[in-house]
């Protein structure tokens, strides 16, 4: 596995060192895992790849058609900074037909992945210095993002007792001992797969308005839960931010495109900083988007694809000494405690790609804390890749 440096590690006292801001970013340790897999199979070994949230079903037929129309029309232009009309129409009619919810497409941004949509959230919502709470075990690119544009991640710790989803009382706590300026919570979660029952996701909004900081509901796993309701933030604070993407739902990772909910207030700033940022998300990734909403057969089948692998994950792991895992009601993790195999997570998914060809991702990339108790399994995979790992564990771990 890719050994990690620090920022200066292998520079001479002379050498130009990197900003301060650049080095308070942590590597994003799925993807050095991502990195290590890729050149195990370059030396012609056969990895499983469990490390990152990236579906192996391709992109809807009607996306990928409508990008080669676009394509077969000759120019690929900049579009408006907000995204080409019709697509936030379509988006806003996504809210309609699945939340009930009337959004008016004016407050649509569409953004190149979500990625965009947290730096455009976080810039457009905070000056620097503000503390914005977090999930801990949470996606890490929140606090890295958060680190970069000079504002504070304030760890909002999940508990057992709570199917580590966040609750009021956890929020106020955070908020007394040093006053928020913004919450973001994560339904269905990475990498616990926790979805927030609609009952405490309206608590929460009601608890972040009463005390003042702005919200931001990341939604990016919506379509992907297991027997439980999802539920957007927009039902219970109409001045919620909320994240969303093509990416997982739709198989559309590599096509970096999403979309934001922006309260009417905030559209203009974020135009502002989207057109100097960005100047627009890939048009022709846009065009294929709108193609993307009507695919629900093939979206269906791959969601039903994803409870069959959770499904014999689950039965299969207690067997193997994992059997505590998190809720996985939605998304497509397993986070599982190994704490009863060993204390060093990040030296047990090293081991088990080198002696197994399994590549998973060690859990100190979600929590600082108790990460090296845990790792995370994807189970984005095909049926057939799930139980060979499960298969390669079972003598592995023997």
């Amino acid at each position: 596995m890719t050994v990690l440096l620090s920022p200066s590690a292998g520079l001479s006292s002379s050498s130009p060192l990197p900003s301060q801001r650049a080095a308070r970013v942590a590597p994003f340790l799925a993807m050095d895992v991502m990195s290590a897999a890729a050149a195990r199979e370059a030396r012609g070994d056969a990895v499983i790849h469990m490390e990152v949230g990236q579906p192996s079903a391709p992109a809807p037929r009607a996306v990928i058609a409508a990008a080669q129309g676009a394509l077969a029309g000759g120019a690929l232009p900049y579009t408006q900074a907000l995204g080409l009309p019709a697509l936030r129409a379509r988006i806003a009619r996504h809210y309609a037909d699945t939340h009930g919810i009337d959004v008016a497409p004016g407050r649509i941004v569409v953004t190149t992945g979500s990625s965009a949509g947290f730096i455009l959230a976080f810039l457009g919502l905070f000056d620097a210095g503000a503390r914005i709470a977090v999930p801990q075990p949470g996606y890490p690119a929140y606090r890295s993002i958060l680190h970069a544009l000079d504002l504070v991640p304030a760890p909002l710790p999940l508990a057992d007792t709570d199917r580590y989803a966040p609750t009021s009382a956890g929020l106020r706590a955070l908020h007394a001992a040093d006053p928020l300026a913004g919450v973001l919570v994560m339904s269905p979660a990475n990498p616990s797969g926790t979805v927030i029952a609609p009952e405490r996701l309206a608590d929460l909004c009601a608890t972040a308005r009463a005390l003042g900081p702005r919200f931001i509901s990341d939604e990016i796993y919506h379509g992907l839960s297991y027997g439980v309701p999802t539920d957007t933030a927009l039902r219970y604070d109409p001045d919620a931010v909320v994240i969303n993407s093509f990416s997982k739902t739709w198989c559309m990772t590599g096509w970096r495109i999403g979309w934001m909910v922006v309260p009417e207030w905030l559209v203009r700033a974020i135009e502002r900083l989207a057109q100097n940022l960005f100047i627009s998300a890939p048009y022709l990734s846009q065009v294929a988007a709108m193609a993307a909403f009507d695919a629900v057969e093939e979206v269906e089948a791959v969601r039903a694809g994803y409870a069959a692998n959770r499904a014999l994950l689950l039965d299969a792991f207690p067997g193997l000494g994992l059997g505590r895992t998190h809720p996985a009601d939605g998304a497509f993790y397993l986070y599982a405690d190994v704490s009863n195999l060993t204390d060093d997570a990040a030296g047990f998914c090293r081991r088990m790609l080198d002696e197994a060809g399994i590549a998973a991702t060690p859990g100190l990339d979600f929590d600082a804390t108790e990460g090296h108790h845990h790792v995370r399994f994807s189970f984005a995979g095909s049926h057939a890749d799930c139980a060979d790992a499960v298969r390669r564990l079972r003598g592995w771990l023997r």
